[in-house]
């Protein structure tokens, strides 16, 4: 590789614009010292450092020279050519050499830059000992060393170049996988969000709203017989109707739920086991010491219980279930069994928008999402046993859920 393949930079432009100013420097000392110390041919001195000056300065000048490395190359052999006639007549065109000993290592490819850098300085060595008619190791020190300085210098420049462009290239890089990170952080927390939403909804709203269906269901099958029947479930159903409207507004503010707000885990959920379940008689057990547990253990515990009971009533055919909230082993546990007719826990229909189906899946969800187990145990004509568990301390692995 070679610079001339390397893009203009603030430096590299300040480096050309002291090759320029060093070419005229040089050419015009020659052009002086030609005058000023009587040499013979000084007016074709002076006239030949005119026209390499102008050569030179085409250079830079001509676009085509600028956008073509063909007109770039055969812009700097007419250099070359220039300098040769000057150095042939004068001995200080060999002050021109080191300027071009810097375009022969831009403009060409490494190994042809070497070369000409090579032949320049030779070049120089000859027609100086020329001029002197004598050669001495002095002689070629000059020119040597200068070719050696410019070579170290432009392939210096070169390898800090591309070391400065691999890690603009890396930078690029990872700003590009920042911003597909933050991109994939943003689609991870919708989703997660989403199904936040979802299992709230479910557990709320949907559970909610069934269970009105089924208290209005039980009141339009006692009126014609038991009219007071039908009142006290029309009332039980009113009730419901105000609590999941309270919850709604709660979801949509964002707060705790209303049937923890002023009392404890145990005290909701045995308000929960009180409620009427349409003939499911629900019982409230209590094991162990209770312990305050971070909001959002108590968030879930609550609308698992919610969840399984809905379920059970509306799948179960059960008579009676046992709802069971332990403070045991350092963890928090929930367990809800019932004596229905059961299922097959491999047989489990895919859930659907319409028909639901969602419940065990939001209540395994959010059991994880605080970093507890849930297990699910049925059979059909054995009734089901759901058990879920929380651990009383947080791990540092528990995914934070978000209160409702």
């Amino acid at each position: 590789m070679n610079s001339a393949a390397l893009p203009l930079t603030p430096t590299s432009r300040t480096l050309t614009w002291c090759l320029h100013l060093l070419v005229v420097a040089l050419l015009a000392l020659a052009a002086v010292r030609a005058v000023t110390d009587g040499r013979p041919y000084a007016a074709v001195i002076v006239a030949v450092t005119v026209v390499c000056a102008l050569v030179y300065a085409a250079g830079p000048l001509l676009p085509s020279v600028q956008r073509s490395r063909r007109a770039a190359v055969w812009w700097l052999a007419c250099v070359c050519a220039s300098w040769l006639v000057l150095l042939a007549l004068t001995p200080d065109g060999i002050w021109v050499a080191f300027p071009l000993y810097f375009l022969q290592l831009h403009l060409l490819p490494r190994r042809t830059g070497l070369a000409a850098v090579a032949v320049t300085a030779l070049a120089s060595i000859a027609a100086f000992a020329a001029h002197q008619s004598s050669f001495s190791v002095a002689f070629a020190i000059g020119p040597a060393l200068g070719a050696a300085v410019a070579v170290a210098v432009v392939w210096g420049y070169q390898a800090l170049y591309r070391e400065s462009d691999q890690r603009r290239q890396l930078i690029e890089e990872l700003t590009a996988t920042r911003a597909d990170l933050a991109a994939a952080q943003h689609t991870a927390g919708v989703l997660a969000e989403r199904e936040r939403l979802a299992r709230e909804i479910h557990d709320t709203l949907a559970q909610g709203l069934s269970s009105i269906q089924l208290l209005l269901r039980a009141a339009e099958r006692a009126l014609p017989q038991a009219p007071d029947n039908a009142a006290r479930y029309v009332d039980q159903a009113r009730l419901a109707a105000v609590d999941n409207l309270a919850e709604a507004r709660r979801f949509v503010a964002a707060l705790a739920p209303p049937s923890l707000d002023g009392s404890t885990l145990a005290g909701a959920l045995e308000r929960l086991c009180a409620g009427t379940h349409d003939g499911l008689t629900a019982r409230f057990h209590l094991l162990g010491t209770p312990v305050p547990l971070p909001t959002a253990h108590e968030v879930a515990l609550l609308r698992i219980a919610q969840s399984a009971l809905a379920n059970t009533v509306r799948h179960a055919d059960a008579g009676t279930a046992d709802l069971t909230l332990s403070y045991l082993d350092g963890h928090a546990g929930l367990e809800v069994v019932d004596d229905g007719s059961g299922f097959d826990p491999d047989r489990l229909p895919l859930p659907d928008p319409e028909f639901g189906g969602y419940g065990l899946s939001a209540m395994r969800a959010r059991t994880r999402a605080l970093g507890g187990t849930f297990t699910l145990t049925s059979a059909p004509g054995r009734g089901t046993t759901l058990t879920a568990r929380l651990p009383l301390t947080p791990s540092a692995r528990t995914e934070p859920e978000v209160r409702p």
